[in-house]
């Protein structure tokens, strides 16, 4: 058995901020994927998945049957036979590695499931994202769901608020383009759970809560605009604008090494980084209007270029 790839997704615009219902907008990253798969040659690695996957199945048993039902006979199965997830996603870093197992899961074993190929009414992107929510929260504590569905669905989502998502499309790179959205790897996974812990306690601060809903919010969704009308200038301003308020208000999310390389760019004007995720490790998130020039900048980080302008 090899089921279909399902592949990481990377948030471009709206990490904390859509927990608070400002806009976001998700696309699928197809270079990294992973598949659920019988193991065959039984490895260490193989068989840590295959034991995670069984702890998995025991969490979804105790979900309503109202929401999910699991052809369990054959996902017993399958198990007897060393399911295992084979995956290039890594894990911590912000790119969705829970949310393509999810989606793969909810592709094999869900029992009436609405299909990636239908046609996608509001009506059935909530009750996805609903349901995979649910699914989710065993890796996070709590989950939006997002992720599984930008997986599932293999789609750029625009996210206008908790309750109102939909597919979109971008507009088309432009691959001999000098600027860019990159990723660079910060060398450590991190998890996401404390990292939503610490904005919520932050959340409790008024101050806090007022930079969110009158700054940040408001950033977010004039980038998300911006991008998508594919104006480009406006758009380096306000990331520009976005990247000064991570650095000032989310410092114990940005991994310490990347503290004064973060400032850099803001100073430089060579590039503009946010966080790809929650942070606290992982990707971060990079723009740039010339690649060359961010390039010699950032000097001794790898970057993976995700989108050409």
């Amino acid at each position: 058995m090899k089921g279909p790839l399902f592949f990481a997704k990377i948030l471009l615009f709206g990490e904390y901020g859509i927990i608070k219902d400002s806009k976001g907008l998700s696309i699928p990253y197809n270079l990294f994927w992973g598949t659920l798969k019988l193991d065959e040659k039984e490895t260490e690695v193989t068989l840590a998945s295959h034991q995670s996957l069984c702890d998995y199945t025991e969490y979804l048993k105790g979900l309503p049957d109202k929401l999910l039902r699991l052809d369990w006979k054959s996902l017993q199965a399958d198990l007897d036979r060393r399911l295992y997830f084979d995956s290039s996603i890594p894990q911590g870093y912000g790119v969705g590695s829970s949310g393509a197992l999810v989606a793969a899961f909810y592709y094999r074993y869900a029992v009436d499931r609405v299909s990636p190929q239908a046609d996608l009414t509001p009506k059935k992107i909530s009750l996805l994202k609903s349901i995979f929510s649910d699914m989710e929260s065993y890796f996070h504590g709590q989950s939006s769901g997002l992720d599984p569905l930008n997986s599932y669905l293999s789609l750029p989502l625009l996210i206008h608020s908790k309750n109102k998502i939909e597919t979109t499309g971008i507009p088309p790179q432009n691959v001999q383009g000098k600027g860019a959205i990159f990723l660079i790897d910060s060398g450590c996974s991190c998890a996401t759970s404390p990292m939503i812990s610490l904005f919520l306690e932050n959340m409790k601060q008024e101050g806090f809560r007022k930079m969110m809903r009158d700054e940040f919010a408001l950033m977010t969704d004039l980038c998300v605009e911006n991008f998508l009308k594919g104006n480009v200038k406006t758009l380096f301003s306000n990331i520009k604008s976005l990247s000064a308020l991570f650095l000032k208000h989310f410092k114990p999310m940005i991994p310490d090494e990347f503290y004064e390389l973060w400032k850099k760019g803001l100073e430089s004007n060579a590039y503009y980084l946010k966080l790809c995720g929650s942070g606290g490790g992982g990707y971060m998130l990079g723009f740039t209007r010339d690649l060359d020039a961010a390039e010699k900048v950032i000097q001794g980080y790898p970057l993976e270029v995700v989108y050409y302008f």
